[in-house]
């Protein structure tokens, strides 16, 4: 098929369809710019860590595992923000799929230590992979040097406002949000 088939004639005027409505319609409000890329990334993130225990907060800990900070379960829960009877949870099924271990510490026996497996590593390397593209499609609206002045100036306000404001229960940030 040539390049003209491929092109659909314009519409006639009296068949024209109503214009679009803009892309910002709250123009510069914050709190819907903030609300759109969240949705979106999400709603994409959840899709691409579907396989992962735990989806999203499985992910997290998985990475935080990799990257061996912090070293202990109770240390873990609380930089996630996460329950403490739900990390157990949550690290029993990511230890059950063989992606993670809990250790004794060796500097105090009665802490554990999270420890990534080999396997764990791999799926993280995967799992990195698709986040990546989801992250590539939600900025591919800016230029690849704004992508990183982007990334770089959320994740300094995002500490910023951590520091104010940490967040200690992410479930507990869902409900006030969702009360809104």
């Amino acid at each position: 098929m040539g390049l003209m088939a491929a092109v659909p004639a314009p519409p006639s005027p009296s068949m024209a369809a109503p214009s679009a409505p803009p892309s910002d319609p709250l123009g510069d409000d914050l709190g819907w710019a903030l609300g759109v890329l969240f949705r979106a990334y999400a709603k994409s993130s959840h899709a691409a860590l579907s396989n992962v225990p735990g989806g999203p907060r499985g992910y997290q800990v998985l990475a935080t595992a990799v990257r061996e900070t912090p070293r202990t379960q109770l240390a873990l829960a609380h930089q996630l923000g996460v329950d403490r009877t739900v990390m157990t949870y949550l690290l029993d099924d990511l230890e059950k799929a063989g992606l993670v271990t809990r250790q004794p510490d060796p500097a105090d026996r009665r802490a554990r230590r999270i420890v990534a497996t080999d396997r764990g590593r791999e799926r993280l390397r995967e799992l990195d992979a698709r986040l990546g593209e989801v992250e590539a499609h939600l900025l591919a609206g800016l230029p690849d040097a704004e992508q990183s002045t982007f990334r770089a100036l959320l994740q300094r306000l995002a500490g910023h406002v951590n520091t104010a404001d940490p967040m200690t229960d992410t479930c507990q940030a869902v409900a006030e949000i969702d009360a809104c």
